[in-house]
């Protein structure tokens, strides 16, 4: 872990990253190390945060019972009005450990057909903006979920930013929710 900060650091031209996440879980017997390999870039200051990514609630669950395991600052997975599989169990589970959720593939992933779909383009019609500020208005509507939608131009960054100050009324959150169920719905 040290090595590959260490990399990170040297790539990018800087001493410290205010973010290091682990991509991918390991095994849950490894938890205690990964803990305290980040604690030890946190206090070499290498690091001012760390967190981890595609957790389940279990493996949540299993963080959670190691010491310092309260310094993990997030839980980067897969959500968007497509993808709401976390909305059953670990969306709740990280809103009551006030862990905030980092939100990749906000806008449906690549090839998605989301942005493509009639309701957002209509509530964004209405709104003046696009459907990706709709659909990032929505996956930040609870100020729980950090969205972190993959752009190449800064004319999509403009596009997107649009969502941060996109307050979706609840007539446009019934019919959101009526195109794209929940699950269990």
């Amino acid at each position: 872990m040290a090595r590959a900060c260490e990399a990170s650091l040297s790539r990018l031209g800087t001493d410290y990253l205010d973010l290091y996440l682990l991509h991918w879980p390991v095994s849950n017997a490894h938890f205690p190390e990964m803990v305290a390999g980040f604690e030890r870039l946190r206090a070499a200051s290498k690091i001012r945060s760390w967190g981890v990514s595609n957790f389940s609630v279990r493996q949540m669950d299993d963080l959670f019972r190691i010491p310092q395991r309260d310094r993990c600052a997030t839980n980067q997975v897969p959500y968007s009005l497509g993808d709401r599989a976390i909305e059953r169990d670990l969306l709740p589970w990280c809103e009551q450990h006030g862990m905030p959720v980092m939100a990749y593939s906000p806008l449906g992933g690549p090839g998605a057909s989301l942005l493509r779909g009639p309701t957002l383009a209509r509530i964004g019609a209405a709104r003046g903006c696009s459907a990706a500020a709709v659909a990032l208005a929505w996956t930040i509507r609870s100020g729980n979920v950090i969205a972190i939608p993959e752009s190449g131009s800064v004319a999509h960054v403009k596009e997107n930013a649009v969502a941060l100050s996109l307050t979706l009324t609840p007539q446009e959150l019934q019919t959101l929710d009526a195109t794209h169920p929940p699950p269990g719905r």
